[in-house]
């Protein structure tokens, strides 16, 4: 078919192509190691910490061996109960927001877009922060409606909601601008953030403590009710990127031709807004804000694998949920018995590794 002709650059004539050759071998070596490298971080996550209990007991453990003594009581209510659950929630965040980084950035095809850039986080944060600061008072109604579901429908319905302010503005006879999505982007996310704060004024005690924790990331709340909550919302979000591949892939070839190809452009591009918002709501709304996987993983892959969007999507997935978990790892030991924020860790090798990325493109470093 047309579309399996979509990839950016034509394919080897012999084997010792260079990368300007077919690259879909070493993406899909890539994945394989990718996936290696999540379970070994898996198991990592599960066995680092305060307990003294070992990857092999753990895997004892898990795998169901049975053997005796492999954890003590007190390690298997560790590993099990709060190591477990925690680890789970920091695969399918870490997956959802590398791949709604790499869908934001292939349907704007710009590699600096991100859910913050256009306004989606901010819009999920002042959904989760109002039902923090209102859910007891004005927003009563709606979380005795929703239950333990209000605060991760409440961040999607906020995502949502910004996305399709901007979807709207940006959108003028039927053509989409990305220009436009991009600045409206910014101005939505800013006014966000003020209806955030002044919420944040009007909280108590007790609600600040939680909203300052929550504001800089954290996985240390993760329970199976959690998970539970924003779980069918997040793997909705996963589960149609990679039906969207074969558009973005066209879409980086521009939307007339993506047209010409039979592309349905404009509902390529409301599903991709809608599962980006369900994905980055739902994230928000149990981990707080966590910035920097979604525009730096889709980045460094695009120079490992190339920009084809077959393998960008679950290679996405795969090293984000991986760098999730070894973020959270460093969280939860660097300064044992305290924990830092997540967001702390994520921004602090996030921010210098893209401004590297940015540098060595514009031949200001050379490594």
């Amino acid at each position: 078919m047309m579309l399996d002709r979509l990839s950016t650059s034509p394919r080897p004539t012999h084997a010792s192509a260079g990368p300007a050759g077919d690259r879909s071998a070493g993406a899909r070596n890539a994945i394989l190691l990718f996936a290696l490298g999540l379970a070994a971080a898996f198991v990592y996550s599960l066995a680092s910490g305060a307990s003294d209990a070992s990857a092999l007991s753990v895997l004892d453990e898990l795998l169901g061996f049975g053997h005796e003594g492999a954890l003590s009581a007190r390690d298997r209510i560790i590993v099990i109960d709060i190591r477990l659950p925690r680890a789970v929630l920091g695969i399918m965040i870490g997956a959802a927001l590398a791949v709604s980084g790499a869908v934001m950035q292939g349907l704007f095809r710009n590699p600096l877009a991100d859910p913050g850039l256009v306004g989606v986080s901010a819009g999920a944060s002042l959904g989760a922060v109002s039902v923090i600061v209102l859910g007891g008072t004005v927003l009563a109604p709606f979380t005795a409606l929703f239950g333990g579901q209000a605060l991760p429908f409440a961040a999607f319905a906020g995502g949502l909601a910004t996305t399709l302010v901007l979807y709207r503005i940006s959108t003028r006879q039927g053509r989409t601008s990305v220009a436009t999505m991009l600045l409206a982007g910014i101005a939505l996310g800013a006014m966000a953030m003020a209806f955030t704060g002044l919420l944040i004024f009007m909280a108590d005690d007790r609600q600040l403590r939680d909203l300052t924790f929550w504001g800089l990331g954290s996985l240390a709340g993760a329970t199976w009710t959690k998970i539970l909550a924003a779980g069918p919302i997040i793997a909705a979000g996963l589960v149609a990127a990679p039906f969207l591949a074969r558009g973005l892939n066209a879409l980086s070839l521009g939307e007339a031709t993506a047209n010409h190809l039979g592309i349905p452009v404009q509902r390529l591009k409301y599903v991709a807004i809608v599962s980006v918002a369900a994905s980055v709501g739902a994230s928000v709304a149990v981990s707080g804000g966590i910035g920097f996987v979604g525009i730096v993983v889709p980045h460094l892959l695009r120079l490992l694998i190339g920009p084809d969007n077959r393998y960008l999507l679950p290679a996405s997935a795969l090293l984000g949920a991986t760098l999730l978990l070894l973020a959270d790892s460093v969280a939860r030991t660097v300064v044992a018995p305290a924990e830092l924020p997540i967001g702390i860790v994520t921004a602090a090798v996030g921010a210098p590794f893209f401004l590297w990325i940015l540098l060595r493109k514009r031949g200001v470093i050379d490594l």
